[in-house]
């Protein structure tokens, strides 16, 4: 029995301490649940302060991204339209560009259509020939389509004084054989393209020579013109024998730009001689113009001569009148002397008249 009260008190000892250790857990937990609250509630407005500032900080970020968005948006739209302005005028420019060029072809087609006709190619170097020397002279110093003497014709007459007096220029152009030239796939065929070409050239030369150098009627020499660069610098080039023979049927070649030098020259020399023109009428001019000097200095010295007649006359003139005054005055003194031999009469005395009141005017 006493066993069983200890053991009931020892139960009740252990049920006690348990109990105690549940109470002191029940209150532990109780304070910690509250501290836990509390935190809790402490991080709950530390995380719904955070929130708050996160949301603001992402609504200002957001706004500053649209605003920037926004701002590019409007630049990228305003280069946007500035470079398809920009290449709307360029693509108008190409149209443009490539009207002139459909353009051009079609003025090049025509050139080919042109050159190809003999006839046609003639009438080109002709109007290429008129233009430059339009250009280059005046008027009074060219004449185009001039019929000479022996019944020819030639493309323009450059008048020059004499010497070397009217010199002939002529277009010619050889563009067939300078074709075959330029085309020449080999030896053979270059070598008689070229033979072609100097036959062509030495040919227009001669004709030039027997047609259009007349004595006593042009120059002592002729220009022959060809109305292309191309064919002119492939000539001098490659065939000096057709030059010398050209030179010894003094026949010279110019091309466009040599020709407008020589027509440069050509004009200088007129300016020249019209100047020696206009010398010799300045000399007649001057000559009569001293001419004109001899007689007005001749009419000078009878003037002269009048004027010194009519001193003399004037001082003869004042002779007469100082002799009219001198006897006005001695009239006057015959008069006071007449007074006076009055009184004198009265006196019983007679005065006599002086010798000079007597004197003959």
């Amino acid at each position: 029995m006493l066993m069983d009260a200890t053991t009931l008190v020892i139960v009740a000892v252990v049920v006690a301490v348990m109990l105690a250790g549940v109470v002191f857990v029940a209150v532990f937990l109780v304070g910690a649940q509250r501290e836990m609250s509390g935190r809790v509630a402490q991080i709950a407005d530390t995380t719904a302060a955070s929130q708050a500032e996160m949301r603001r900080s992402m609504d200002e970020r957001l706004d500053g991204v649209s605003r920037r968005l926004g701002e590019g948006l409007e630049q990228s739209t305003a280069r946007t339209a500035e470079t398809l302005g920009d290449l709307k005028k360029h693509l108008n420019v190409l149209d443009t560009a490539q009207k002139n060029i459909s353009e051009l072809s079609g003025h090049v087609v025509g050139l080919q259509d042109i050159l190809a006709n003999k006839q046609a190619r003639g009438a080109f170097g002709e109007i290429q020939l008129q233009d430059l020397v339009q250009s280059a002279l005046p008027p009074s110093a060219y004449e185009f389509q001039v019929t000479l003497s022996n019944n020819r014709r030639a493309d323009c007459v450059v008048k020059l004084p004499n010497p070397p007096g009217p010199i002939v220029v002529d277009a010619k152009f050889p563009l067939e054989s300078y074709h075959a030239l330029r085309t020449a796939q080999n030896d053979a065929a270059q070598t008689a393209a070229s033979r072609r070409f100097s036959q062509d050239i030495l040919k227009h030369v001669s004709d030039i020579a027997d047609r259009y150098i007349l004595p006593g009627e042009t120059a002592e020499s002729a220009l022959m013109f060809l109305p292309s660069e191309a064919v002119y610098a492939e000539l001098h080039a490659n065939f000096p024998g057709a030059l010398e023979q050209s030179y010894r049927r003094r026949v010279w070649i110019v091309s466009p730009t040599t020709l407008m030098a020589t027509l440069n020259t050509v004009r200088a020399v007129l300016q020249d001689a019209q100047m020696r023109e206009q010398a010799g009428v300045v000399q007649r001019e001057v000559q009569a113009l001293l001419q004109d000097v001899l007689r007005l200095d001749d009419r000078v010295a009878k003037l002269h001569r009048h004027f010194d007649q009519a001193g003399e006359d004037m001082r003869q003139i004042r002779i007469s009148t100082e002799k009219v005054i001198k006897r006005g005055e001695n009239i006057e003194n015959i008069q006071i002397g007449e007074m006076e031999d009055d009184a004198t009469e009265q006196d019983g005395h007679i005065h006599q008249l002086p010798p000079q009141g007597r004197e003959a005017g």
